[in-house]
């Protein structure tokens, strides 16, 4: 999966960080030539104590935005659910590796619907569950918190979780990209960026906010700092 912006890397504003009685008016207060993806997340009271949305959402969103979608499913019925939010328009689905017996197969279920192929790992899953499907995956989403509700504190472990997990993408010449979700704001989407994360999930840091797109250009510059003194050092 390439990133096709004149950057090398994505904001992904998170729907659920917004007012759920709104979604389509919310989705328009961060569309701004800067963000192609909006992130959407899939709850069912099950995998995760939380209850968001299904199917007819997501394609009530893909009909009245212009926005990629990247569906994350926190379900407990991730096979069974694949082809309804593929069909609903997802062009990123992403399901949990903890809440999926046949990893594999359940990629490989995505990827024929046409659609890209992500695997999320929750904070204490080890990154090796997912070495033999690299190759298969468009996208690793790791949690930056313990998943279910927005607004939660930042666990500063998964930055050297993104960090090992570059590490064995580079070894594996895989090209999957690394997602990350879960307090991501101004003081660490930087240090995540150096750390090898690409997608950056941010729901709390945008929607919270009353100018939207001003914290989206926080958020960039964060990033864009991050990345002037990385390639300073490459130099």
């Amino acid at each position: 999966m390439e990133i096709h912006n004149k950057k090398n890397y994505h904001i992904l504003p998170s729907i659920l960080g917004g007012d759920l009685g709104r979604l389509v008016e919310e989705a328009q207060t961060v569309d701004i030539p800067e963000i192609e993806y909006l992130h959407v997340d899939i709850m069912d009271g099950h995998f995760v104590p939380n209850l968001t949305m299904g199917p007819d959402i997501v394609k009530s969103l893909k009909k009245h935005t212009r926005f990629k979608l990247d569906v994350h499913l926190m379900i407990s019925n991730a096979p069974e659910m694949i082809p309804s939010f593929a069909d609903a328009g997802a062009d990123i689905l992403t399901i949990h590796q903890e809440a999926v017996i046949h990893l594999h197969h359940e990629v490989n279920h995505i990827k024929k619907r046409g659609v890209k192929a992500g695997v999320s790992l929750n904070p204490s899953t080890s990154l090796d569950t997912l070495r033999w499907v690299f190759s298969d995956i468009d996208l690793v989403l790791i949690m930056s918190v313990n998943p279910g509700f927005s607004g939660q504190e930042f666990i500063e472990a998964s930055l050297g979780k993104v960090k090992q997990l570059e590490h064995m993408r580079k070894q594996e010449g895989a090209r999957f990209h690394i997602e990350v979700d879960g307090g991501i704001n101004v003081e660490n989407a930087g240090k995540m960026y150096e750390s090898g994360a690409r997608f950056f999930v941010s729901g709390s840091a945008i929607f919270y906010e009353k100018d939207r797109p001003a914290a989206i250009h926080n958020l960039i510059k964060s990033i864009e700092d991050a990345r002037t003194h990385q390639t300073s050092l490459e130099v």
